[in-house]
């Protein structure tokens, strides 16, 4: 595979990664607050679907298309640009996992309480918070390794 159709996917890939990551948390993060009931079930489980289906694949393919790139073109791995975007891409994927740990038992909990037509319990709303707040470090990371990628020094090019 080329450098230029390599880089034609990681970009593409990085564009449905941060769609799919911040359309589904807005659109979570709203009918959580609706505290509608069969709302908060029907986007629950279409945030957990988008997530398998659009989010994990990016995430799979981002590192190992951007290790392609650096090694096509000859980069260490260890020049600071690099190396720091892999730092961010980490701990963005360390605060990912349990969201979508949180994710899959919130929608189990909002469908369970729709099926018993009961309240959702404060598990629940522990758990939106969890969520919420771990995906704050987890998005600025990753705005953070495309304003890297975006803005890296590349030898022999001015800035």
């Amino acid at each position: 595979m080329s450098y230029l159709t390599l880089k034609t996917l990681h970009i593409l890939s990085m564009v449905l990664l941060f769609g799919t990551g911040l359309g589904s948390a807005y659109y979570k993060w709203m009918a959580d607050r609706s505290r509608q009931l069969a709302h908060i079930a029907v986007t629950s489980r279409h945030v957990v679907l988008a997530d398998w289906c659009f989010t994990t694949p990016t995430v799979i393919f981002q590192p190992i298309s951007g290790v392609a790139m650096a090694y096509l073109a000859d980069i260490p791995l260890s020049t600071p640009w690099i190396a720091i975007s892999l730092g961010l891409y980490c701990l963005a994927g360390i605060c990912w996992l349990p969201v979508v740990w949180l994710q899959v038992r919130m929608q189990k909990l909002a469908a369970a309480a729709l099926g018993s037509e009961s309240p959702l319990p404060q598990t629940y709303w522990q758990m939106a918070r969890w969520w919420f707040w771990l995906g704050v470090p987890a998005f600025t990371s990753m705005v953070a390794v495309v304003a890297l990628m975006v803005f890296k020094h590349v030898p022999g090019v001015a800035p």
